[in-house]
């Protein structure tokens, strides 16, 4: 049996442990671009951006975020979501609200503060009904089928995000379309895209690897008919 140097060793344990890791690099690369991709088709002919072409739906599935960014400026993601829900109230096209966002912590209320949003913008308060256990996207879908008795939705949100929200639809019992708020400025849109791609490709291992459920379920909430 040859002799191996110890530093020749160890360069080759160098080198495998490189190879291995650019071998997971690319395959994580395809992962999420695959995820992305199948995301894009399966959500096509399914988004809305004028609310006179979006078929009218009973009831709208706000998804949460926060109302202010981390550095205290306003969320522009949160009041053109609002917006967006409003102008579909005036439009006709939705007749309730379900608001489904984050409330795990004191003193941070997603549900709430965009049922304030809403209010100051004219809808109805008794036409929204929050969820407080929105705590991600396949929780908000899920418990509006389960806890709110929704099978047939309109997801408001931005496109990016309505698109994740149909693929989760479409695999959790709800016939979902959507209606796309408008965007961010440039900075905010490509930090949270950026992450939107990471979140595609974890959605998939939550679907079909891990099998993820929504953390909370509850009692029934019945929206009037």
């Amino acid at each position: 049996m040859a002799y191996i140097p110890a530093q020749s060793k160890r360069r080759l344990g160098v080198r495998v442990v490189v190879r291995a890791a650019g071998i997971l690099a690319v395959l994580a690369i395809l992962w999420i671009a695959a995820a992305s991709l199948v995301v894009i088709a399966t959500a096509r002919g399914r988004t809305y951006s004028d609310p006179a072409a979006i078929p009218a739906r009973r009831v709208g599935l706000v998804l949460g975020c926060s109302r202010f960014l981390g550095d205290g400026r306003r969320n522009s993601f949160f009041d053109n979501r609002i917006q967006a829900a409003a102008q579909l109230i005036r439009a006709g096209k939705v007749r309730y609200l379900v608001v489904s966002g984050d409330n795990h912590v004191s003193g941070y209320d997603e549900p709430s503060d965009m049922k304030d949003g809403l209010v100051q913008a004219g809808v109805p308060a008794e036409r929204v009904y929050c969820d407080y256990a929105g705590f991600r996207t396949m929780d908000s879908i899920v418990r509006v089928r389960e806890i709110f008795g929704q099978t047939d939705i309109t997801v408001i949100s931005q496109e990016f995000h309505n698109q994740r929200a149909i693929f989760i639809a479409q695999h959790r019992g709800v016939d979902a379309i959507a209606f796309n708020a408008g965007e961010a400025d440039a900075y905010d849109s490509f930090k949270i895209k950026c992450r939107e791609l990471f979140a595609r490709a974890k959605m998939l291992l939550d679907l079909f690897v891990f099998h993820r459920q929504p953390k909370f379920l509850g009692e029934k909430v019945n929206i009037p008919i």
